[in-house]
């Protein structure tokens, strides 16, 4: 890993399977917002993406040169299964990263046979289509420990001297049920106070660095938390892209409807 130009972090939804590459009109704001974000960033020489689709009982990360793709969604229209996105792998950066991690104590893996989930390449290929950039794929952990995805996040820190553009794919509302439950143009008042108050536990300059790991650490305790996330995994992306960030404050850059709920972007630069 040589000195360049910083990389930003960024956290973002990477929408519901397949449907932001297919036309699906309840992703069409956040498929303009995927094209246009990338076009406000510096280009960067190489992307790591925190998945919410891959949980590993340590940090793993993908070591191959050309990893595949895994499709792993069901019930999608046939050309769903047919997406290409050959970027390359990275992995001397992907070791590299590998070696940052037990120096904060926690153990990290490489592998090289996985490919990348639809959290990886669904939003890649609508921000930087050509597939030229090398990428690598960092997996959570199982249990899903917030205070531990922030902690990953600090131990990656170095990247952002290294022109590493970090993303966070995720989703800052994921409960399927309540997808299907309600009519998209209906209002969702428990939704709309959650993403209240990670904007501001995320954006909020007045907190310190300690005050805001501490609010993410007990996200649990945010007003509707478990409507919006009976499970964790689409929300600690966001942890980790605030390890990464020190902890600063981020700023708002996608606030809009996916399939008629509210989520939202932020951006560390």
């Amino acid at each position: 890993m040589t000195d360049n130009a910083p990389g930003a972090v960024l956290f973002i939804p990477h929408g519901g399977g397949p449907l932001p590459l297919l036309g699906d009109s309840g992703h069409a704001q956040l498929a303009r917002f995927l094209a246009a974000i990338a076009t406000e960033l510096a280009r960067p020489s190489a992307i790591l993406v925190i998945s919410a689709h891959w949980e590993a009982a340590v940090p793993t990360l993908t070591g191959a040169a050309q990893p595949g793709l895994i499709y792993d969604y069901a019930g999608f229209p046939e050309e769903s299964y047919a997406i290409e996105y050959p970027a390359p792998g990275a992995p001397a950066l992907a070791a590299g990263i590998r070696d940052l991690l037990p120096v904060a104590g926690i153990e990290a893996l490489l592998d090289a046979d996985r490919g990348f989930d639809h959290g990886v390449f669904v939003p890649l290929k609508l921000m930087y289509p050509a597939a030229a950039i090398p990428c690598v794929q960092l997996s959570l952990v199982r249990g899903l420990d917030p205070g531990l995805h922030i902690r990953i996040g600090r131990a990656l820190a170095r990247l952002r001297t290294e022109n590493v553009l970090i993303i966070g794919s995720g989703f800052s509302f994921h409960n399927l049920r309540a997808f299907s439950g309600r009519r998209m143009a209906d209002p969702d008042p428990e939704n709309d106070t959650f993403q209240d108050w990670l904007v501001d536990t995320c954006t909020r300059s007045d907190l310190s660095v300690s005050q805001r790991e501490q609010r993410l650490t007990g996200w649990e305790h945010a007003p509707h938390a478990r409507y919006c996330h009976p499970r964790a995994e689409h929300l600690l992306p966001l942890h980790v892209c605030c390890g990464l960030a020190g902890g600063g404050p981020a700023r708002v850059v996608f606030d809009d409807t996916v399939l008629g709920k509210r989520a939202v972007g932020l951006l560390w630069q």
